[in-house]
């Protein structure tokens, strides 16, 4: 066997009149005037090769019956090219390898697509089920790489800071308050099932019982939720539990861990601390608690003003104990009808009825709205939105989570169409004091904002005694706030973590809140409070999506150009066909029997 002495890339002219080896896949195959010319490519690049019968016939011979995707290895001397052959593109461009002997390690089929970045215009179908040769590619490979380098700096940064790799267990046990989970059936304990885990939350916490201080994991969890770009069934998490820790201790270090690792994988420089923000004050302005702040553009609650109007819209939201905001738009009166229409049609995706407006023209404000809003209140509107000429309101009227909702993701669609986002821009900042509990109407009851272990305080400055807590919690649950935190990323949720209930009474009071009944506590978490009864330290954790982390950070716009197997939005693997069906013999050793309801 031909064993390589160099990567393709790292030829250079040092190695000019000497022999090397190289190892790689025929990229491309030309014949000039009997002088076969390839671009063979390995992991780091691309270098020509040349076969002239006058130096080996026998390795032309062979390289006349080569074609896209053949394995080989050669050796050659290393020459300079002519000057009129020259390729700045490549660094290895000014080179080329005069070959004297060939190896063909395999031969390939035509493949379906082209081994190309740039001319690449198939499917995301099609590449996943030749994900093999997806890979190939130079962008794919590069993204692969600068995953490992991050995985490498982020383990790096953790040991100094004294933290300690430990594994939690994969099969585990099924609770609430979470995303539906993947279950695992049981063949030796028939009847009963594992939960394949959504994050390591509960180990995490008993590792801290158990005094081992700083903890962390890149983990791999499962959620079986509807998918999109952004989101997988099985995803890479970066988790880390401390002890003895307060909010304050979290946030310095989570920003020094992201200062290092994108200074050292991406070269880029970050200004630390990130801001922070409280939920009230993101939804309040921005609508969502993940605002993009690359670009300002504010909502402002005109409640009170839409209020003293006689737009029935307005009205029935107010009396249905709704709300009334309006985005203004810079420039909007440049938006057709049709651009309005398209806007209208968007936001109906989050719930709106409908979406008013009003231009601000060099005549005064003009929409049918208009005759319905006093000459005064319109001139509050106008001065508490700041509107100049030239610029658009576009107002929300409903419950208050779908009028945030349809125009805190308004806002993002008009900053994409106006092309107001600095795409260079990394802007980091910290969501925190959001609401312990929220209302789901499906249910009808409270459900934990974050998850049922986090710590409530009772206002933000102020935490509480245990016993206020306890109190409010039985009381008045919907006042409390909760010691949580997200980090956002130009819009995007990084990740989020809490202090933790590290007193048992607290935590059972907790779970009652939700509606729990002792039995179900006991059932479902019981382990947890019986190591909350042994000493428990005060400890707090955040976890962070890998996934999500790089394509914001390579510009992708999926999540799945970042993972090496990723599934569709189907969860699917196209690639190894699965899920599938299993043999009646696999059910029945796990005493199951599969009835499919259609």
């Amino acid at each position: 066997m031909l064993k390589r002495t160099l990567l393709c890339n790292d030829v250079t002219e040092n190695h000019i009149n000497k022999e090397v080896v190289l190892n790689g896949w025929v990229h491309s195959w030309r014949d000039h005037g009997g002088v076969i010319f390839i671009d063979l490519r390995d992991l780091t690049g691309l270098v020509q090769i040349v076969f002239n019968p006058e130096i080996s016939k026998e390795s032309h011979h062979i390289a006349e019956k080569l074609r896209s995707e053949d394995v080989v290895g050669v050796r050659g001397k290393v020459a300079a090219r002519s000057d009129e052959t020259i390729n700045l593109k490549l660094p290895t461009g000014k080179l080329e390898v005069k070959v004297n002997e060939i190896e063909v390690f395999n031969k390939s089929q035509t493949p379906p697509f082209e081994i190309s970045d740039d001319r690449i215009n198939i499917g995301e179908e099609h590449r996943l089920e030749y994900r093999y040769l997806d890979l190939r590619r130079p962008k794919l490979q590069k993204n692969i790489i600068c995953r490992h380098k991050c995985v490498h700096a982020f383990r790096e940064f953790l040991d100094q800071e004294h933290f300690f790799d430990i594994e939690t267990p994969i099969l585990n046990k099924s609770t609430p308050e979470g995303a539906r989970d993947f279950l695992v059936p049981s063949r030796l304990n028939p009847g009963k099932f594992y939960a394949l885990p959504q994050s390591p939350q509960l180990f995490k916490q008993i590792l801290m019982v158990a005094g081992m201080d700083r903890y962390y994991q890149i983990v791999k969890c499962f959620r079986d939720e509807d998918l999109r770009k952004d989101r997988q069934p099985e995803f890479t998490q970066i988790d880390m539990e401390l002890s003895f820790i307060t909010e304050d201790d979290i946030y310095p270090l989570v920003e020094n861990m992201f200062k290092k690792v994108i200074q050292e994988v991406f070269g880029v420089e970050i200004k630390t601390p990130f801001p922070r923000h409280s939920y009230d004050d993101v939804m309040l302005k921005y609508g969502v608690d993940k605002p993009d702040l690359r670009f300002k553009m504010e909502l402002a609650d005109i409640t009170d003003l839409a209020d003293q109007t006689t737009f029935q819209v307005f009205k029935n939201a107010i009396a249905r104990k709704g709300i009334v905001k309006c985005l203004k738009v810079d420039d909007g009166t440049k938006l057709s009808r049709k651009d309005i229409d398209d806007l209208t049609a968007y936001v109906s995706i989050f719930g709106a009825k409908g979406l008013a407006w009003i231009k601000m023209t060099d005549k005064g404000p003009e929409s049918v709205v208009v005759k319905f809003i006093p000459e005064q209140i319109m001139k509050e509107i106008v001065s508490r939105t700041r509107a100049k000429q030239g610029d658009i309101l576009f107002f929300g009227a409903d419950k208050a989570t779908v009028v945030n909702d349809s125009l805190g993701n308004l806002r993002n669609k008009i900053a994409e169409k106006f092309n107001l986002i600095d795409e260079n821009e990394l802007n980091f900042c910290w969501v925190n004091d959001f609401p312990l509990f929220e209302y789901d109407e499906t249910e009808n009851r409270l459900v934990a904002k974050h998850h049922p272990f986090t710590h409530p305080k009772l206002e933000k400055g102020r935490i509480g005694t245990e016993e206020e807590l306890t109190k409010a919690l039985n009381d008045t649950p919907g006042s409390l706030y909760a010691r949580s935190y997200d980090l956002i990323l130009n819009g995007i949720e990084l990740g989020g973590g809490s202090i933790r209930i590290h007193h048992k009474k607290l935590q059972e009071k907790m779970f009652a809140s939700l509606g729990f009944q002792e039995k179900e506590m006991q059932e479902q978490f019981g382990f947890l409070l019986r190591a909350l009864d042994y000493g428990a330290p005060p400890h707090g954790g955040i976890a962070f999506g890998l996934d999500r982390f790089l394509m914001l950070m390579l510009r992708e716009s999926s999540i799945r150009d970042v993972i090496p197997f990723p599934k569709t939005q189907k969860a699917v693997c196209l690639m190894s066909d699965s899920p599938s069906r299993v043999h009646d013999r696999q059910l029945k050793e796990l005493s199951l029997k599969c009835d499919i309801i259609e």
